[in-house]
């Protein structure tokens, strides 16, 4: 399908996982896309596979997500799509949880969601047609033990979420959370890895305790979580603002 043909889209966290998969989904419906993230090599690699700008970026630092929309708008133009999908995550007990710990995922996960929102929304609102979508997560829609700060951030994202499309809902641009499960990226992998130093499992039963949080018990793939990205980014979401999408294989239905 080529239904985003020549429209600009920036994907944070492009360079990995649900990332890379969104990034490779809008370049075959014809958008031209900016990949940005922390580390060079994999945005490199995305940029080889679909043609994509690749550009390093800290969203959780202004300076730097400021950069990001310079260099975007002057090499591909306005964004007509901004997806938000950098994330950190650790596991530990909450009385275990540090200040520096907690400040870290928040300042990545929901304050470089704003940030990186605030960017890229106002060349949106000036031409009155923009899509941003937010990867949050299952963890924005329940609790989790352990993940106190993962959690809090991806609630966070949702209020956001709920909020900016209220703000935007008749100036033409949407605002969308996607919330996926258990998906088989470098972080799940690393969590099965978690359960299996702790448990004495091997890794592959680790990974299956993951996936049998689900009712279809398996891992959900991040192919299936882009494919509903660029579903809302297109022209037949245009109804469809202020929602979070599950694909989660059933382990949520609320």
């Amino acid at each position: 399908m080529t239904d985003l043909d020549g429209r600009v889209a920036v994907v944070t966290g492009g360079g990995r996982g649900i990332g890379r998969a969104i990034a490779h989904a809008l370049a075959r419906a014809g958008a031209r896309v900016a990949v940005a993230g922390r580390s060079q090599a994999p945005l490199d690699q995305v940029a080889r596979e679909t043609g994509a700008l690749a550009l390093v970026c800290d969203v959780a630092q202004l300076a730097e997500v400021a950069q990001l929309h310079a260099r975007v708008r002057a090499e591909l133009g306005d964004a007509d799509i901004l997806v938000a999908n950098s994330g950190i995550t650790h596991s530990t007990p909450f009385t275990k949880e540090t200040l520096e710990g907690w400040n870290q995922v928040l300042a990545v996960n929901l304050t470089g969601t704003f940030l990186a929102a605030r960017a890229f929304l106002p060349a949106m609102l000036a031409r009155g047609r923009g899509r941003i979508v937010c990867v949050a997560s299952t963890a924005a829609r329940v609790g989790f033990k352990y993940t106190a700060a993962y959690c809090a951030s991806k609630h966070g994202v949702l209020g956001l979420v709920r909020s900016l499309a209220l703000e935007v809902a008749d100036r033409g641009v949407t605002v969308n959370a996607v919330c996926p499960g258990w998906t088989e990226t470098d972080m799940v992998r690393s969590a099965a890895d978690k359960i299996a130093e702790k448990t004495g499992r091997s890794r592959a039963d680790a990974a299956q305790v993951l996936a049998e949080m689900s009712p279809q018990r398996r891992l959900m793939s991040a192919d299936e979580v882009a494919a509903l990205v660029r579903f809302l980014c297109s022209d037949e979401a245009a109804g469809v603002t202020g929602q979070a999408w599950n694909v989660d294989g059933g382990q949520v239905m609320a």
